[in-house]
């Protein structure tokens, strides 16, 4: 279970990761069980991107609709008859919240009968093998994977199977989405679902088809990462004139989607994540009438991707009419406008821009005047003790690099002259050892003058040898009494250097030992007879 948890974390984004423990954080608060399943399941075990999160709560989905909202929600649709809500959540994440429910077809292109149901019951609905599996999110159960169907083995065969005999003719639409996955993935049809796919198109299932998932497929189309050739897929299989019967890839500007995901890809490399939905759409059907562009909008769930799209082409010409003004006069300037710009105008504005000003601009945003941060001296900020610790940090550097921009510090030595009064003030020296209290500190502090005043080498009366002077507190020497007589040396022997040696105050002790060292005497006067 562990390991589906570490997958999980690990390939989802940290906008997604922040996503789920919101939805997660939501689902708790209404007493929901929580799972992620459908694609996200699926493209977390391929490896593939992480398109958007699936997430399916056994309850009602909609009484999360505005605890949801105050957490920085943006709400595109909500169906009150599956009770699902598809949401845009911070960061950009899209995310699908529904209730787990059966489904029961009773004509084809009849809508079905919905009922509530458990996670089981929701997961046997689905369309295909790999998308009818679920991760439990649950305290009693997380990590807990559902896989009924066995979708990880035909993941690991690379193949798109059908879960029962009757998918294409009770959603048509499942036949426009086994192609999207195929031409997504690679992926052939598995054996009989091949052949049901066959009788399904001789049979005219497709006709049958409801509104509602006509715009969901247009509103995928927006989300692949080569929507070209899902499109020409499309048109091969005749799946195209049902979305729209005008609609061909004639109809389609090439030249510009080509531009719009290579510059897309250099965004990702310089760390931005535009949407591109918006202007997938765009250029999908550029050639199209407004009254058959218009009949798309109004089929798309997500309204606000329609408001996006819509609002392309009007925030676009204002981003351009600003860099062409004063706000853009001078590089700095211009950095910092494109800087606060969203960078969904930014990428549809690279391509689309009449004016070669506007378009050079946009050009050195992305590659001269990256180069010129380089120049920002680190190191040396780092000696003047300019670090990110300080709170004025990014401002700092963000001026040197305006100024560098400008052309107003032309050489290294400019820029460190203008860092200096920038530093912040040296530290203050460490404070002293804190002193011992007690008797012991006491003494230790009067030894140590007493040290310093013995001289080494000392002698005579009154004057005592260099000794510690911990020592001679304890054990100081009396002047009146003479120094005891040296102790005979054997001539065997060789004499040994006599150490210093402090006289103790007189007492019993001393004495036992004056007294045995006149025994021993007349035994050494004996041995040298």
């Amino acid at each position: 279970m562990a390991d589906y948890i570490y997958t999980l974390e690990t390939r989802l984004s940290p906008d997604q990761q922040k996503a789920v423990t919101l939805v997660l954080d939501a689902a708790k608060a209404a007493e929901m069980n929580l799972y992620l399943t459908g694609g996200a399941i699926r493209d977390i075990i391929t490896g593939f991107p992480i398109r958007d999160l699936d997430f399916t709560v056994q309850g009602n989905a909609l009484k999360l609709h505005k605890d949801l909202e105050r957490a920085g929600a943006v709400v595109g649709d909500a169906d009150d008859e599956t009770r699902t809500l598809l949401l845009t959540l911070p960061g950009g994440v899209r995310a699908e919240i529904a209730m787990a429910r059966s489904e029961r077809y009773d004509k084809p292109g009849k809508a079905p009968q919905i009922a509530p149901a458990t996670i089981s019951e929701d997961l046997r609905r689905r369309d295909f093998t790999v998308n009818a599996m679920a991760l439990s999110m649950n305290e009693g159960s997380r990590g807990l994977l559902m896989d009924p169907f066995n979708g990880t083995a035909d993941i690991e065969a690379k193949v798109i199977r059908v879960l029962h005999n009757y998918a294409f003719l009770e959603d048509p639409s499942r036949m426009i989405r086994a192609t999207r996955f195929s031409t997504r993935f690679h992926w052939p049809l598995e054996e009989r679902t091949q052949a049901r796919y066959e009788s399904g198109k001789e049979n005219g299932y497709i006709e049958y088809i409801r509104s509602s998932s006509i715009g969901y497929e247009i509103e995928q189309l927006a989300y692949e990462d080569d929507p070209y050739g899902v499109l020409k897929a499309y048109e091969k299989e005749g799946w195209l004139k049902v979305l729209n019967p005008r609609w061909s890839t004639a109809k389609v500007d090439t030249a510009g989607l080509g531009a719009l995901m290579k510059t897309r890809q250099q965004m990702n490399e310089l760390g931005y994540t535009p949407e591109v939905a918006p202007a997938v759409l765009h250029f999908l059907t550029e050639r199209l009438g407004d009254k058959d562009i218009s009949d798309l909008r109004r089929a798309i769930p997500r309204k606000d991707l329609v408001e996006s799209w819509k609002d392309l082409d009007a925030n676009a010409h204002s981003l351009a009419k600003r860099l062409s003004g004063k706000e853009a006069g001078t590089p700095g300037r211009t950095w910092q406008l494109l800087s606060s710009a969203r960078p969904e105008m930014i990428l549809f504005l690279a391509i689309t821009a009449r004016q070669q000003a506007v378009a050079q601009k946009i050009k050195n945003f992305f590659t001269k005047w990256r180069q010129v941060q380089q120049k920002i001296p680190l190191p040396e900020m780092t000696e003047l003790r300019i670090t990110p610790q300080m709170p004025e940090y990014a401002k700092i550097a963000n001026d040197v690099f305006l100024l560098l921009l400008d052309g107003k510090l032309r050489s290294r030595t400019e820029t460190l002259k203008y860092l200096k009064p920038l530093a912040p003030p040296p530290p203050p020296p460490p404070p002293p050892a804190p002193t011992k209290r007690g008797r012991g500190g006491k003494a230790a502090a009067a030894a140590v003058p007493a040290a310093a005043s013995a001289k080494p080498g000392a002698k005579g009366k009154g004057k005592t040898a260099a000794v510690p002077a911990t020592q001679a507190q304890v054990a100081p020497v009396p002047a009146s009494k003479p120094a005891a007589p040296a102790k005979p040396v054997s001539p065997a022997k060789p004499a040994k250097a006599a150490k210093p040696r402090v006289e103790k105050p007189t007492g019993k002790r001393p004495q036992a030992k004056n007294k045995a060292k006149r025994k021993t005497k007349p035994k050494l006067q004996r041995k040298k007879k």
